[in-house]
């Protein structure tokens, strides 16, 4: 069995405080797009797991979510056979796209068709909060409020028409960092989440993207101002809007345009601001992509 996992952007990202157990209190709206890891499963004859990465120094045991989610249905349902599993990965690691909890995501769909356990969306989303507060959402798809840690989920109808270009700078941000330089009492804007919503709803991509922020984004910016280079170089060459994804690195810009998007990409390229530059578009949970013919 192949399956994709598809990476995910922040079109609003909000953190409304701590929590007692330590974890934030999160408000955003999650969009899937099509940039994708490659997961392969199959029965092997030989019991337990087994699973290979394209990426020396990504882990292949316990230590990686594909693993992690796996062995927690096979133990679940006390799946006796083995499964070997192959990893191939496009998305950016450390980049704010979610890639690690959407391998699981593709771990989770894959365990259940394989063995047959015939366990529901709902029924993954449930056990794969265990594993990650993105992973339901990764299960899901599509365009999603997230509250909670993130995994309180609602899904809204697709986001306009529009194109994605992305732009990861050759540096890493870990999640745990990310909060470390969050100033909860500091922040003065706030993405207005509610009134996203209303415009997707309606259609309006123009009114969508004006109301978009990401509360990490000062902070991150702080220490690596190659993130803001590049969201002023997307928004001088056609973006609507250029935003950091989730606790960043990484750089996205909305267009409205597939020409503007491509030009914008070349000229990316040539600035060597970004280690990984790609051009996409977002997907449809009712019918795949947004664009598709």
């Amino acid at each position: 069995m192949r399956l994709r996992a598809f990476a995910k952007i922040n079109l609003g990202l909000d953190i409304l405080g701590k929590r007692d157990d330590g974890y934030h209190e999160v408000r955003m709206i999650m969009q899937t797009i099509q940039m994708y890891d490659v997961l392969e499963i199959q029965r092997s004859k030989s019991p337990g797991i087994s699973l290979v990465t394209n990426l020396p120094y990504v882990p292949s045991d316990e230590r990686n979510l594909v693993y992690k989610a796996a062995k927690l249905l096979m133990d679940e349902f006390h799946v006796e056979e083995g499964l070997s599993m192959r990893l191939d990965k496009s998305i950016p690691v450390a980049a704010g796209m979610a890639g690690g909890s959407s391998d699981a995501a593709a771990a989770f769909v894959g365990v259940n068709r394989l063995f047959g356990l015939g366990l529901s969306e709902q029924e993954l989303m449930n056990r794969a909060v265990k594993v990650g507060a993105d992973v339901p959402y990764c299960i899901m798809r599509g365009t999603a409020l997230a509250e909670g840690i993130g995994e309180k989920l609602t899904w809204i109808p697709q986001v306009p028409r529009c194109f994605v270009l992305v732009g990861k700078p050759g540096v890493n941000v870990s999640t745990k960092m990310a909060y470390e330089t969050l100033k909860l009492k500091s922040i003065t804007c706030h993405p207005d989440i509610d009134g996203m919503i209303e415009n997707i709803k309606n259609g309006d991509l123009y009114g969508m993207v004006s109301k978009m922020g990401n509360v990490f984004e000062p902070g991150i910016i702080g220490r690596y101002p190659v993130i803001q280079e590049i969201k002023n170089l997307m928004e001088a060459n056609g973006a609507l809007k250029a935003m950091m994804s989730g606790s960043g690195p990484t750089v996205f810009g909305i267009f409205d345009d597939a020409d503007k998007m491509a030009a914008a990409a070349a000229v990316l390229r040539e600035s060597h601001l970004a280690k990984t530059v790609f051009a996409t578009e977002v997907y449809n949970r009712n019918g795949g992509f947004t664009n598709d013919k």
